[in-house]
């Protein structure tokens, strides 16, 4: 991970125990622009009563998808080469989203090769770019609760397969939760901490 990336992960997720190997700040894709450079970004979608899966959503993450393959990115060497289909993760917590994205990548005349796939199907696998797509519209939409969908370990995963730009695409009703627990409060964090990092 580019270092900005590996600094917000861990803060968030190891008490500020991880660093960056050196080399990797020269991980970045290139061009102006706010799809430009290394770390994090949040894309908010507006949109209302969608739980597992989200139409707007997938629409922009189509758009994030063909705008990134419009551009160049630098590995940690140093070498520079256009963003292809396998250098972009999107990654989902549910797969009625994962379907979703993939009819909308095909319909929007997106090459193969994007790979698009839940959380779990991504452990151990890095891209370039990672985008994260959460579907669900509020926390009292989560068809499996707050401990799903706001699981750390799933933020973490989805932001880490990055090695140069992570973006998650989500509603800004997410960090909008009201919280009746500790715990609650604790999941709900995680995503407004990337919500502020991402400014």
């Amino acid at each position: 991970m580019h270092p900005q990336l590996c600094q917000f992960t861990s803060d968030t997720f190891y008490d500020g125990r991880l660093t960056a190997d050196p080399g990797l700040e020269r991980q970045e894709v290139l061009g102006e622009g706010p799809l430009r450079g290394a770390g994090l970004r949040v894309v908010a979608v507006p949109h209302e009563g969608n739980t597992s899966a989200s139409p707007e959503e997938a629409s922009r993450v189509a758009v994030l998808v063909r705008e990134l393959l419009g551009c160049r990115w630098r590995d940690r060497d140093g070498v520079e080469r256009a963003v292809g289909p396998a250098d972009i993760l999107v990654i989902t917590p549910y797969n009625a989203q994962v379907r979703a994205i993939r009819e909308a990548l095909a319909a929007s005349g997106c090459p193969d090769g994007v790979l698009v796939g839940t959380v779990d199907k991504f452990q151990g696998r890095q891209g370039a770019v990672a985008i994260y797509s959460m579907a669900t519209s509020s926390a009292q939409d989560a068809p499996r609760g707050l401990e799903f969908l706001y699981d750390p370990r799933r933020l973490n995963v989805a932001t880490s397969r990055a090695r140069a730009l992570a973006i998650i695409v989500a509603s800004p009703r997410l960090v909008q939760a009201s919280c009746a627990t500790p715990r609650q409060m604790a999941l709900v964090n995680a995503l407004c901490r990337a919500w502020e990092a991402s400014r």
